[in-house]
């Protein structure tokens, strides 16, 4: 791990010493010397990373070793490497040669020994802070393989302000088979927490949620229970919580989906409870009680509320792409689902790079091809009147911001549309301090289109009557006429499995997605 951290730096990288180190410990190349005259006298420095400079000290043993430098002109000489100053530089040259010299090496060898220390110095690390960071490298590998769970809410928690690197771990625990679940008003803390294998959202990640709402909240929970119904939670929380934007805001997250009522019921009865609740509350803060308040009075039926008119809840939902709309409004970024489960693999095909990786090696000019799901579109006039437009395209590792200049806009505005899945050829522009796209060519891919059977991978332990249970409702909600064949996995053995004919699907989307859901994010690939 220390000489990992070592060799992914500039200066290592530069001579490839990142490759020559992976290929000689690993016994793909043989370990071959600087030059043959320093084959002996560097065995000793270079010995432990395969005659490869690594650290920063062996720059300055090698300047004490071989050319005489005492410790403190051998970091004096590091210093000046790291500068890069090519008059210091050359200055510096006459010393080491002389002392590599008088040790009885060659000009040759002097050479070779500085053409390869200079450019390793121009960013490398010192062996005690790539040791230390080792050691932090190795915890937090070990808490993420041992406790996965506790490892990413911790994560998740240190960046909830940042809303791509969010997108980016949380896709993560999608790979890692994590489920990071909506807010819950019986579950959520303030923050990510986690809940036996799966995460929990917290509640203060919620728009128009504050701290202490949150905290009114979790203290109702504690001391009066947990909430058994959406009317009950009105009917137990401080008045503060009963405010309709409030309400709103939590019931578009997701954060009363155990209470046993859809969102979209919900939605539709909220502001007449709200309201209703709201007399009560205020009556009873106010001292007002009743001319027989020395009789007990059974607790307000808040199904009937004060207006007399019983809550009719609906069991209807909104559709899917509705649902998790609105939860990424509340939230920010999706979190139950993603439009985009299910069809990575035809966007990564589509696509030279993820989204999070776009600027990391295009350079000035080159072009590039991404694909994800438009989440905003803003659209602009020029001052000679032409349209234009700035699109948001997310993926599921990031976002970025891709400008149409009028002339391009006008051809590929019918595709520029909010929740469309597109494939984008775009110019890297560097000239400013941020750089940014400027899109070229708009495709739309074919999301749904199977060449074949659908196969989907499971391993032994999965085939359980409740999980194939469970499989067949997928099946059943997407009838269709392509084929599904399962391939249990058992140890190295495989065996593929035909479906009967009843269990034929429409592929898409939503189906990609719950089938992942189901069965973990491995199961299409």
């Amino acid at each position: 791990i220390s000489a990992v951290l070592a060799l992914y730096r500039p200066g290592p990288m530069g001579e490839n010493a990142h490759n020559d180190y992976a290929d000689r410990k690993n016994g793909r190349k043989p370990v071959e010397p600087i030059h043959r005259e320093l084959k002996s006298a560097l065995e000793p420095i270079l010995g432990e990373t395969f005659g490869v400079i690594v650290y920063q000290e062996q720059v300055m043993a090698v300047a004490q070793q071989l050319a005489g430098y005492s410790l403190g002109q051998a970091d004096l000489l590091r210093r000046a490497m790291g500068k890069k100053d090519k008059k210091v530089l050359d200055k510096e040259y006459v010393p080491f040669s002389q002392g590599m010299k008088e040790r009885g090496f060659s000009e040759e060898a002097s050479q070779r020994l500085w053409e390869v220390l200079v450019p390793f110095a121009d960013y490398a690390f010192n062996k005690s802070h790539s040791a230390a960071y080792g050691v932090v490298s190795y915890w937090t590998a070990y808490l993420k393989a041992n406790y996965p769970a506790e490892y990413m809410s911790a994560l998740l928690s240190s960046v909830k302000d940042d809303r791509e690197k969010l997108a980016l771990y949380l896709n993560e625990c999608r790979r890692m088979g994590i489920q990071v679940l909506p807010p819950d008003v019986n579950q959520s803390r303030a923050e990510f927490a986690p809940v036996g294998s799966d995460i929990r959202f917290g509640l203060t990640a919620i728009k128009n949620v504050g701290v202490n709402v949150v905290e009114s909240v979790i203290a109702t929970r504690t001391s009066k229970g947990k909430f058994t119904s959406f009317v009950d939670f009105l009917n137990k929380v401080d008045i503060n919580v009963c405010n309709k934007r409030l309400i709103e805001s939590l019931i578009k997250a997701g954060a009363f989906d155990s209470l046993g009522q859809t969102r979209m019921g919900l939605m539709n009865v909220h502001a007449e409870a709200v309201d209703s609740i709201a007399v009560i509350k205020k009556d009873e803060a106010a001292g007002f009680a009743s001319l027989f308040d020395d009789v007990a009075e059974p607790e307000p039926d808040l199904d009937a509320l004060s207006t007399g008119v019983s809550l009719e809840i609906t069991t209807q939902e909104w559709k899917k792409e509705v649902l998790l709309s609105f939860e990424r409004e509340m939230l920010g970024l999706y979190v139950s689902d993603h439009p985009l489960l299910g069809v990575e693999h035809i966007l990564s095909a589509a696509s030279d790079v993820s989204i999070a990786k776009v600027f990391e090696d295009k350079k000035e000019g080159e072009s590039v091809t991404i694909a994800g799901l438009i989440t905003s579109v803003i659209r602009k006039t020029a001052k000679s009147g032409a349209p234009w437009a700035t699109i948001t395209l997310e993926d599921l590792e990031g976002a970025v911001d891709v400008i149409f200049f009028a002339q391009t806009y006008q051809l590929l505005a019918p595709h520029l549309q909010e929740d469309n899945v597109v494939v984008v050829r775009a110019r890297v522009d560097r000239r400013e301090e941020n750089p940014k796209l400027i899109g070229n060519e708009v495709t739309v891919p074919e999301l749904t289109a199977q060449g074949g059977p659908l196969v989907l991978s499971m391993n032994v332990a999965q085939c359980t009557p409740d999980v194939m249970k469970r499989l067949g409702a997928v099946f059943s909600q997407y009838p269709g006429t392509t084929e599904v064949r399962l391939r249990i996995i058992n140890n190295s053995r495989v065996t593929v499995l035909k479906m009967p004919p009843h269990s034929r699907v429409t592929t898409s989307t939503e189906l990609f997605g719950d089938l992942k859901v189901l069965l973990g994010p491995a199961c299409l690939s």
